[in-house]
């Protein structure tokens, strides 16, 4: 059975609720304070699932060193840098990046529903961000016991979004590129 990519199944849920949310009487004080509390709901989960990983992460103490060579920024000519790191400073970063992301999308959401006075965003917002956090790759290893292997092995590839082709890349951790960055002397500061 092929499962379909996040990307689509999102495509799908956005549509879906598209159509739902056209159906729900937003004009009622009930079912929109109903649907708000669906939204602070669903972030509070959100930030509940985020500080349990961080939580597991800093309990598990992984000090395994991780080296990896950064893309340099878009539109740069100089090579990618080398970071040597540790697993769990590593995770701690990727899920702190994560939880600023859901705080960026939660202060969009506000502006727009508070300020600009939208109300069927709050419906999809509240199902999207959840769906997301929970196929996170740090979700998957530290709250679904699932192995660092395959797709979960770090440094992360970055999910192909709609911008991904004028990205230049993922961060490359095979040996060739690792010592490719020492011998040129790019990076190596050890972060900690």
């Amino acid at each position: 059975m092929a499962v379909l990519s996040p990307q689509v199944t999102n495509l799908i849920i956005i549509l879906g609720m598209m159509q739902v949310s056209k159906k729900i009487p937003f004009d009622d004080p009930t079912v929109l304070t109903g649907v708000r509390a669906l939204y602070v709901g669903s972030n509070l989960l959100i930030a509940a699932i985020y500080g349990y990983v961080l939580l597991q992460i800093n309990k598990k103490k992984d000090l395994t060193t991780l080296k990896y060579v950064e893309p340099a920024p878009m539109g740069s000519s100089e090579e990618g840098k080398l970071v040597t790191t540790t697993i769990q400073a590593y995770d701690a970063q990727q899920i702190k990046a994560a939880f600023r992301s859901q705080l960026m999308g939660l202060a969009m959401m506000c502006f727009m529903h508070l300020y600009m006075k939208y109300t069927n965003p709050l419906l999809i917002q509240s199902i999207i961000p959840f769906k997301s956090a929970l196929e996170a790759n740090l979700v998957q290893i530290h709250l679904f016991g699932k192995p660092a292997s395959g797709d979960l092995k770090r440094p992360f590839k970055q999910a192909a979004g709609f911008m991904s082709g004028l990205q230049n890349g993922t961060a490359q951790s095979d040996k060739k590129a690792v010592e490719a960055a020492e011998r040129s002397g790019r990076g190596g500061a050890k972060d900690e």
